[in-house]
């Protein structure tokens, strides 16, 4: 059958462009469809019913909602599994096979579990295969051969993906009438909105439902609302997007193709509609038995004749629309078949009436007649309804392919769960209602129990004005709410015919019948979350979509308890599927540049990420890291070196204040600390553990300049500011990282260097001796200086406007020539800061190490009164080490250069680990430093480390390995 022999004329088929055909390949054979089909589409077309098969009895399964709210047609892709056939787009040459079979999709092999269903009731698996003792060993292939859904190509290529930040006053999710209402209303307000919806048109129901007239034209109220949509400036669409989750203070995660978009709304319409409900009979699942609306948005959307021959089974006036909508497509109606006994349609009854389409009220289908192998309809068994979920056992049978069902609704309300809101049956309406909602957030339509169309577009007008007002707009002319909604007689409180045969499924995904949750409620299991993970009911794919609302009946049914008494299964995110890539995609990285950063590229740089800053790793030629960095550290140690250190941290402490403030903060003594001298900073946090180090240079009584490592200053400023929201002292604290450069200038001809530079000012060891810091001009400009001995030589650290940095650095680089100064990068830097015993926070500390551990006890003050982690320093002081951080050379220079983390072994045990480690070729040894137990930790002890597949041996030394007592300083 072609493509063409199934397709309805214009102005069917919306989304469809029918001068661009496309050709795909499904089950190995060749099929037409056109732009803006999906799979489902474009195979129905051609009449192909069966798209997969089931997951425990291999039963043959097609189209159910046509809105990828089911597993029905999950298929498999050559790279992806369980894609949802009624989403994904044809496009040329896609190859795409059904899943869940062995053999073929027509001849199943394991379609013979469908014959042993008696066997395998309802939580058979937790009584089966784990006795006698060891026979999960034996099942468990077995199981694992004939379970799951589609295959895992482990060698699929890894597409792009990306992430994006959103941010929006009103954020409204549905693109329906009463979110198109919602948004119209919000940004005529002046929001800033953003509408989402998951379809690749607004429009919602609109776009393919046959609403009751009343008064309202359907067609005009959908182009009215698009057209403005569309067209206010106020306004973001993102249509083909999919609201995930609603999260904490409004944080919506998007899902469209390859990106997920992180979104911040200040307030949040939800306008998601509400899904088709099943009616429970025997074979309910062969394909051909489909929601009335997937049999809609079939003619509408795609321009596809869903069958033949049709039986609608309804309860409401929707299922006379879409009678009305197969008869104009073509399709001989047998039947419209309604639960009701005295049944209201309304226009739409009147109208099937008046075309002399059979109704038979008081009547429900009873049984599918299936085609042979199940793999579609042939029929449907009508029977009398007789009581509640009863019914005659005979009747008559009516010849069909296809057999909608429009009984009833639940509101898609999985974002209202997500956001803690309040839903509970409602007795009257035979459906869930929202109850309760959490702050800045507000519903409107079917999600919200309203079905009549004027009722939708006034709850969405008063949604969006309400959320406008919640974000902060200044609003007025508040729309009228409806008296009327719609919502009673649209859903029948319990269409559920059990059948003596089975086949009865109440979850289609897990092949769940009605006997299944009767046997679990026997069980025991009859409460709802019990009940669900017992039988498995609303754990599949669909999450429940279409199983919740018929298991929570039966198990009020069985208990006696009230529906709204038996409560809900827990909704949990994600909504739909969605990848690993997706949620990884790429991680949004900022990058920070210095001032200097186009001096160090034109010195041939290698790059790299410190914090949210590149700096140079070295000067040199690409995967000569450690040839170079060798060579720049032989540099400082003979010459002199400059290296940049602008992204180290820099906050600005003042106030009368400024020093009891970094007295609390940090571990050692600020407050008698003299003007113009630096002074170490070590700060831990609560438990005292140690969390960011640096320098404070005091320029007044009431002026500290603190420096803080380049990914710590943020962490270290926000604890300031929180710390002193607590105890209100004197004194302002502000963040100036990007207002400064920094240069340091180090090594026996740095002070020649700085004499040129800074003719002002008395160098010598005298005039400026170790430590010290004032405020001087270094080639011209102003300049926060300090005399520091970081990398083991005597250096200066030079502070000064960041737009000077580059010029700064000029001018050191030309003064410098005569006296061969060089630039170093980071893994120089290591390497000389290592050879004496400093260390770096985060690489030789963890979220555990506290100073004393650390060989850190010189810089706590046992004077304060206190400060942050002291009470907790008190009592680790004084119980024993479990660890210590000390210094280790390897014993042989032939041996294998440990690397971090690698392990520390003693009689087998992990004794610890390494840090840092690096060969010295100022020491020609490898030095480094390590964790290692309390007996290991004295001078001269031999420890091993695990190097690959080898043990080396270091011997234990004090970590100052280069000029321990400082006389480097006094060059």
């Amino acid at each position: 059958m072609t493509a063409r022999a199934e397709r309805l004329a214009a102005p069917a088929g919306r989304l469809i462009n029918r001068d661009k055909p496309v050709s795909f390949t499904f089950e190995g054979r060749l099929y037409d469809g056109y732009e803006g089909d999906t799979v489902a589409s474009a195979l129905a077309a051609n009449g192909v019913a069966m798209l997969s098969r089931s997951f425990k009895y291999h039963r043959p399964r097609g189209i159910l909602t046509m809105a990828g709210q089911d597993a029905n047609t999950l298929v498999q892709l050559p790279d992806e599994p369980n894609v949802l056939a009624d989403r994904l787009p044809v496009s040329p040459a896609l190859r795409v096979e059904g899943q869940n079979y062995r053999g073929s999709l027509e001849k199943d092999q394991l379609s013979a579990l469908n014959g042993l269903s008696r066997f395998l009731p309802a939580g058979f698996y937790y009584r089966t295969f784990f006795r006698p003792k060891g026979a999960w060993a034996l099942w468990e292939p077995l199981i694992r051969y004939m379970a799951g859904l589609g295959k895992v190509n482990l060698k699929a290529p890894h597409p792009y993906h990306d992430k994006q930040y959103l941010w929006a006053d009103v954020a409204v999710i549905g693109g329906g009438p009463a979110g198109m209402a919602a948004a119209l209303e919000a940004a005529d307000k002046g929001a800033e909105v953003i509408l989402v919806d998951e379809n690749a048109i607004l429009g919602g129901s609109l776009g393919y439902a046959r609403f009751e007239a009343n008064g309202v034209d359907p067609s005009a109220s959908l182009n009215d609302l698009v057209s403005r949509v569309s067209g206010h400036a106020g306004i973001t669409v993102m249509t083909d997007t999919t609201c995930q989750a609603c999260f904490a203070d409004n944080w919506l995660p998007l899902i469209r193709g390859n990106r997920m978009y992180k979104m911040r709304a200040k307030s949040v319409v939800v306008a998601t509609g509400s899904m088709e409900q099943p009616l429970v009979f025997r074979n309910n699942d062969l394909p051909g038995v489909m929601m009335g609306s997937a049999a809609q948005r079939l003619i509408h959307h795609y321009g596809v004749r869903p069958g033949q021959k049709a039986v609608v089974a309804t309860a409401n006036g929707d299922g006379y629309g879409v009678a009305l909508d197969l008869a104009e497509a073509g399709v001989e109606i047998k039947a419209v078949v309604d639960l009701r006994k005295d049944p209201d349609a309304g226009q739409r009854g009147a109208a099937v009436e008046r075309n002399g389409i059979r109704i038979l009220p008081g009547h429900t289908v009873w049984e599918g007649q299936a085609a042979k192998g199940n793999r579609g309809l042939t029929g449907a068994a009508i029977a009398r309804v007789t009581g509640e979920g009863q019914c005659d056992p005979t009747g008559e049978t009516l010849d069909c392919d296809m057999l909608c069902m429009s009984v009833g609704y639940t509101p898609t309300a999985h974002m209202l769960y997500h956001a803690g809101a309040k839903l509970s049956y409602d007795d009257e309406t035979a459906m869930m209602a929202v109850r309760e909602l959490p702050e800045h957030l507000f519903v409107a339509g079917s999600v919200n129990n309203a079905f009549d169309l004027s009722a939708v577009v006034a709850e969405g007008r008063h949604a969006g004005w309400s959320a406008a007002k919640d974000a902060g707009l200044s609003v007025d002319n508040e729309p009228a709410v409806p008296n009327t909604r719609g919502s009673l007689g649209q859903t029948h409180p319990w269409p559920i015919f059990s059948h003596p045969k089975g086949k009865d499924f109440v979850d289609f995904d897990e092949d769940l019948q009605v006997k299944d949750l009767k046997n679990g409620i026997a069980d025991g299991y009859s409460h709802v979350e019990l009940l669900k993970r017992f039988t498995t009911s609303g754990m599949g794919p669909s999450q429940g979509r279409h199983s919740a609302i018929n298991t929570m009946r039966m198990a009020a049914r069985a208990t006696g308890e009230a529906m709204a008494d038996v409560g809900t299964t827990t909704s949990r995110p994600p909504y739909s599927a969605e990848t690993f890539g997706q949620l990884a995609g790429r991680s949004f990285d900022p990058i920070r540049l210095t001032g200097i950063h186009n001096r160090h590229v034109e010195l041939g740089a290698q790059m790299m990420v410190a914090g949210d800053w590149y700096r140079p790793w070295y000067y040199g030629p690409p995967g000569k890291a450690r040839e170079c960095a060798e060579a720049e550290s032989m540099n400082v140690h003979n010459n002199v070196g400059v290296i940049d250190v602008s992204t180290l941290g820099g906050l600005e402490v003042q106030g009368p204040d400024a020093a009891e403030m970094l007295n609390r903060m940090y571990t050692f003594t600020y407050l008698k600390q003299p003007l113009n001298r630096a002074r170490y900073v070590l700060m831990t946090d609560q438990a005292g553990v140690i969390t960011d180090d640096g320098v404070a240079m005091r320029i007044h009584d009431e002026h500290f300049y603190v420096t803080a490592t380049t990914s710590g200053v943020g962490a270290v400023y926000q604890n300031m500011l929180f710390w002193n929201a607590q105890w209100r002292l004197r004194v302002n604290v502000t963040n100036v990282t990007t207002s400064y450069a920094g240069i340091n200038i180090a090594g026996p001809k740095a002070r020649k260097v700085m004499e040129i530079l800074c003719p002002d000012e008395d160098l010598s060891i005298e005039g400026w001796p170790y430590m010290d810091a004032r405020v001087c001009k270094v080639a011209g400009i102003e300049s926060r200086v300090m005399r520091i001995g970081f990398v083991g030589e005597p250096g200066w650290e030079i502070h000064c406007p960041a737009e000077m940095g580059e010029t700064m650095w000029d001018a050191l680089m030309e003064t410098g020539e005569p006296f061969g100064i060089k630039p170093f990068g980071v893994e120089a830097q290591r390497l000389l800061r290592l050879q004496k015993g400093h260390i770096i926070i985060s690489q030789d500390t963890d979220g555990l190490t506290h100073p004393y551990e650390a060989g850190m006890g010189w810089a706590v003050s046992k004077r304060k009164p206190m400060f942050i982690g002291g009470r907790s320093l008190e009592i680790l002081e004084k119980k024993p080490l479990t660890r210590q951080l000390v210094g280790f050379v390897l014993t042989s220079k032939h041996a294998p250069v440990p690397e971090e983390c690698h392990l520390v072994i003693h009689n087998g045990q992990i004794t610890g680990r390494v840090t840092s480690c690096y060969y010295a070729p100022i020491l020609d040894q490898v030095i480094g430093l390590a964790y290692v137990a309390p007996e290991q930790a004295a001078d001269g002890t031999i420890i091993q480390i695990r190097v690959g597949h080898s043990m080396v041996d270091a011997q234990v030394r004090k970590p100052q390995f280069y000029d321990p007592e400082n006389k480097r300083q006094e060059l």
